[in-house]
């Protein structure tokens, strides 16, 4: 997946255009990169386009631990958003980072998550009934 591609379906996932997705984009990424080690988030960085590498910078292995609210805030201020827009810009990032990474990749990422944000990583299906 190349970068254009990466934002275009989170702005579709989050139904936001594509300079609002980008901002998004790298709010999240930063974001979680602190909340990971190091080595995770360097990791990572070598799945994903180039040009979203250095939100995932990160010269110390220390993870600091975020719960959701705290990730949200945390991602709303980078964003230069304060109303509910975090939740579903996040969503939908991390949903396409999940389809950016392998299996394995995914995993790794997921055991260093708290399980809070780590739901945020999968998809709610929104339908009515069976």
């Amino acid at each position: 997946m190349n970068y254009a591609e990466f934002l275009e379906a989170v702005g579709k996932r989050a139904g936001m255009p594509a300079a609002e997705a980008a901002k998004f984009v790298g709010a999240t990424l930063t974001t979680l990169s602190e909340g990971v080690s190091g080595g995770e988030a360097r990791h990572l960085a070598t799945q994903v386009p180039e040009e979203l590498r250095g939100y995932l910078h990160k010269d110390v292995d220390f993870a600091e631990r975020l719960d959701l609210v705290e990730f949200l805030n945390e991602v709303g201020v980078r964003a230069g958003t304060d109303d509910e827009r975090p939740v579903e810009g996040v969503r939908a990032v991390l949903t396409t980072l999940r389809e950016a990474v392998s299996p394995e990749d995914l995993e790794s990422l997921e055991s260093e998550l708290p399980k809070d944000i780590r739901q945020l990583l999968h998809p709610v299906a929104r339908g009515v009934g069976p």
